[in-house]
């Protein structure tokens, strides 16, 4: 959360002139109601299983960027699915910084309630070792441009930077 992965993903695949996918996005299409509402009346386990749908349908398609939730590396599957079927990339970015990006985003169903920074804390500790066990590359985020972000992204696969 927070890292910038649409961002990112959208400026890498404007460069490699591939289609970009975003899993809320197509969550959101699928259902016809944001992730908040999602949350609302299906709870987490609810947004999950329609995530992993989501995530199992566009890991299938080939010659895209994907951007995935920050909690879809939650489930085997599609730990799985990502890392059999694609490159993962891990945008690696503190929980300082992820608190600062997101402290005014009102849609955010795992941090809307208590200290936001307190509940990312608990988020990494639980993500971050499945996102470094899936991930062909792993950048740091923290102070960067999505520019800058993203041509480390590219170099790292063998693609030019512009």
């Amino acid at each position: 959360m927070g890292s910038g992965k649409t961002a990112v993903g959208r400026y890498v695949a404007r460069v490699l002139k591939m289609p970009f996918h975003d899993s809320d996005a197509e969550i959101e299409r699928r259902t016809g109601v944001d992730i908040p509402f999602i949350f609302e009346k299906e709870g987490e386990p609810g947004f999950r299983q329609r995530e992993r749908e989501a995530i199992e349908a566009l890991t299938a398609l080939e010659g895209i960027v994907l951007a995935t939730g920050g909690g879809a590396v939650l489930l085997e599957e599609n730990r799985r699915h990502l890392a059999e079927r694609g490159r993962v990339v891990y945008l690696e970015t503190s929980v300082a910084q992820q608190a600062h990006r997101v402290r005014y985003g009102r849609h955010r169903p795992l941090i809307a309630e208590g200290d936001p920074a307190e509940r990312l804390g608990h988020l990494m500790d639980a993500r971050a070792p499945l996102y470094t066990g899936i991930a062909d590359i792993v950048v740091s985020t923290d102070g960067r441009k999505v520019q800058h972000v993203a041509e480390s992204i590219l170099r790292e696969l063998g693609g030019t930077p512009p």
